[in-house]
């Protein structure tokens, strides 16, 4: 059970990469802006879902969860389907808590650097 557990935790790192990596960073920025235009635009409802999955890191985390569970053929806890479908399921709760703290620690970096640049123009204000 604890190789399972480790396997998990891995994997979920891996799956939490992938989403944000699609669904955030600016290396996939212009296919992203085209897929938020389309996700308002297509006609069909479900065209716009499509579209909609890849800008979104938790929807796309279900999909990036799926593969990573067939590529690996990993199974968590019980045997054949259910072990596919328990293992799915906490690859995207474990890789979605990943994705919130890594979205937390981000929006304080954030903070940190503002700080430090209000500071920095105090000290020059001083001088």
């Amino acid at each position: 059970m604890m190789e399972q557990i480790f396997w998990l935790v891995v994997l979920a790192l891996s799956v939490a990469c992938i989403s944000w990596t699609v669904t955030r960073e600016e290396i996939f920025r212009e296919p992203r802006e085209w897929l938020v235009e389309q996700s308002r635009t297509a006609p069909h409802w479900w065209q716009r879902k499509f579209y909609y999955v890849w800008t979104c890191e938790y929807c796309f985390s279900h999909y990036v969860a799926a593969a990573v569970v067939a590529l690996a053929d990993f199974q968590l806890a019980l045997p054949r389907w259910r072990g596919y479908l328990f293992a799915w399921l906490a690859l995207v709760a474990l890789a979605n808590v990943y994705l919130s703290a890594y979205s937390r620690l981000r929006v304080e970096i954030g903070k940190s650097r503002e700080q430090l640049k209000q500071e920095e123009a105090r000290n020059r204000r001083a001088g």
